[in-house]
């Protein structure tokens, strides 16, 4: 098999990961073991905390013995854990689980865009990496679209059966991950086998490279967004009285709607209007959150849509823009810094937007997201516009 097939299995195994069926009734399925709102946002900071604390490793570990090897080990762990979820119940196997998809997803992050990247890189065909991205990204999106149909449907019959229907397709991820092949590209220039070495490329991302930095906390931002409104569309639509049987297609159609604009998010990044995007995307953002907290009602889902299609557009636009600002040998280890930040980020606020949720309202949570995602997108983003003038004027 040759090089460019990498493509295509790439697709592939996007297709499979993101076969979510369980993701649709996730926080009824634990809710149903007895767990609070906030105990469940407590299991996805553990989560969150677990991809962070094994995500810059992960990515060193990517750059040093190879992205196939990688990506392989995050299929079994993510696999491993959702077997703890099929057979054992109650908080903390949860949080057992959650550490190992939390490894799994670690293990992938980073790996993924990098292989794409040096892939293309190593074929000749890098300008096309945003397009090839974001055609991946939708893949991916298309993927939970037609999983949440299939997944509401199945936990009508029991909301315990997407839990175990989502393990068997876990498993066929490994194979999949196995026919992969290595680009030779970032071997060229080995990095060090040091810790040093981590910390060096963790000073040259959120140091010594002012841009890398500022689209780093920008990332962390939007991931913060993207992630807060993945978990609480559920109780959202809980709230509103929609009913469970519609969890599925509801969930198809955020999906959907993310899937299609990152489909075509590369026709929204051109070097010359990249950092005002990223502006606009900022307020958009912020903007829906706070319309999303007046809203708690049927009419509200249009915000929620909205939000999705904001996502598929700003993350191939953004693992882009990380990549052209890092060199081959660190790229994966680089990307794993963008996530760890966005996941310690996510772990921080999770606990307290669960509470906020379940001794307040969803109103006081989606104004606190507005705030929190405001702030820091639209700092990073006036951030990145100075420092492209900067370098306008210099040249």
């Amino acid at each position: 098999m040759t090089l460019k097939h990498n493509i295509l299995k790439m697709y592939l195994l996007k297709g499979v990961l993101w076969f979510m069926v369980a993701m649709p009734i996730i926080v009824l399925f634990f809710q149903e073991h007895g767990l609070s709102l906030t105990e469940v946002m407590i299991i996805q900071a553990i989560y969150s905390l677990s991809v962070a604390v094994f995500e810059i490793p992960s990515g060193y570990i990517a750059d040093l013995f190879g992205r196939k090897h990688t990506i392989v080990l995050s299929t079994i762990f993510s696999f491993s854990g959702y077997l703890v979820f099929s057979f054992f119940g109650g908080f903390y196997a949860f949080a057992a689980a959650s550490i190992l998809v939390g490894i799994g997803g670690s293990l992938m992050s980073g790996s993924d865009s990098a292989l794409l990247y040096d892939t293309l890189l190593e074929t000749g065909d890098k300008k096309t990496y945003t397009k090839i991205e974001g055609r991946n990204y939708a893949i991916g999106n298309f993927s939970e679209a037609i999983a949440g149909i299939l997944g509401g449907f199945l936990a009508v019959s029991s909301i315990y059966l997407p839990i175990y229907v989502q393990t068997g397709i876990l498993f066929l991820s490994i194979p999949i991950a196995l026919t992969l092949v290595e680009p030779t590209m970032h071997e060229e220039n080995k990095i060090e086998r040091s810790f040093k070495a981590i910390l060096g490329v963790v000073k040259f991302a959120m140091v010594e490279n002012a841009k890398l930095r500022w689209l780093i906390i920008y990332s962390s931002a939007m991931g913060v967004a993207t992630l807060a409104m993945a978990w609480f569309a559920q109780p959202f639509f809980k709230e509103v009285e929609i009913p469970l049987a519609y969890f599925g297609i509801l969930w198809a159609g955020l999906n959907f709607s993310a899937g299609l604009t990152s489909f075509n998010s590369h026709k929204f990044d051109t070097d010359e209007s990249n950092t005002k995007m990223l502006l606009y995307l900022a307020l958009a953002m912020a903007t829906s959150f706070v319309f999303l907290g007046f809203n708690i009602s049927l009419f509200g889902i249009i915000f929620i849509v909205f939000i999705y299609l904001l996502r598929g557009i700003v993350t191939p636009i953004l693992r882009n823009a990380i990549n052209e600002n890092t060199s081959s040998n660190k790229r994966a280890t680089v990307l794993s810094i963008r996530s760890f930040i966005i996941r310690i980020s996510f772990a921080i606020c999770a606990p307290i937007f669960g509470y906020l949720a379940d001794n307040y309202s969803l109103n006081i949570t989606f104004y606190t997201l507005a705030i929190i995602v405001g702030v820091f997108s639209v700092l990073s983003a006036i951030r990145l516009n100075r420092l492209d003038n900067k370098a306008s004027f210099a040249s």
